[in-house]
């Protein structure tokens, strides 16, 4: 199966939407069907990638994890810095740190498999444990929801075990 590169991330300046959903109730189109048109609209953006972030409670276990826990998703751009933020949009700090990278190859609808490699058996067996940061997945060129060849990079927040 996939082997993640491990990368340092640099903190990132983020602008976009956010809301909050569970996977039970899904906004996911909701969110970045508001967000896409309103894209041109944010300043200073660095690159052409976007990112969907996910950001969980602090006291969340990832084995309490279920389709009804609620967390916060973000669809953003990277931008230099935080100037004219159109109204109806906010701002987010990626803290940055060290992430395991995975590609998810496929369409939207198989992700829940690339999931459940990543948190019940690549992460188990690795060096790592989650680090309680933004998980998030960078859209970029080759990305296409409705494709079967479209990829797009996972980002789990991770930091070494106390071994």
């Amino acid at each position: 199966m996939m082997q993640p590169r491990i990368e340092t991330l640099p903190t990132k300046k983020l602008v976009g939407k956010s809301i909050k959903m569970s996977l039970a109730a899904n906004k996911t189109a909701e969110l970045w069907s508001s967000f896409m048109p309103e894209r041109k609209t944010i300043k200073n953006t660095i690159g052409s990638d976007f990112f969907s972030i996910q950001s969980y409670e602090k006291s969340l276990d990832f084995k309490d994890f279920n389709p009804n826990t609620e967390f916060t998703k973000c669809a953003m751009v990277e931008t230099s810095k935080f100037e004219d933020i159109p109204e109806n949009m906010e701002t987010l700090i990626l803290k940055g740190g060290l992430y395991a990278v995975f590609i998810h190859k496929g369409m939207a609808k198989d992700f829940p498999k690339t999931s459940q490699y990543i948190f019940n058996q690549w992460l188990p067996n690795s060096n790592y444990e989650l680090d309680q940061r933004e998980h998030f997945e960078l859209l970029g060129a080759k990305y296409n929801p409705s494709d079967k060849n479209s990829e797009e990079e996972v980002w789990i927040p991770i930091k070494e075990k106390n071994l």
